[in-house]
């Protein structure tokens, strides 16, 4: 069995766990409402930061020049294949 599976199940089985004692009006996580949203909030930002920041992301004349002549140039490559 790959790691991914067991993974994946381990979570399945936690998150219905943690479904069941909601459901009977426990709270299972150590933390409220409004923190797991902040904590939330705040992986969601970072991941979008991190994302944007990594993209190439050109805004001048320069750039978006260069950025052209890239691709013309990966195509002629694409072409003498």
């Amino acid at each position: 069995m790959k790691k991914e599976t067991i993974l994946r199940t381990v979570l399945l089985v936690l998150a219905l766990f943690n479904q069941i004692l909601t459901a009977l009006g426990k709270n299972p996580l150590p933390f409220s409402d409004e923190q797991l949203y902040e904590t939330l909030s705040l992986l969601f930002t970072a991941a979008a930061s991190l994302w944007a920041w990594w993209k190439n992301n050109s805004f001048t004349k320069e750039a978006i020049r260069a950025d052209a002549y890239l691709a013309e140039l990966k195509e002629e490559k694409e072409n003498r294949k």
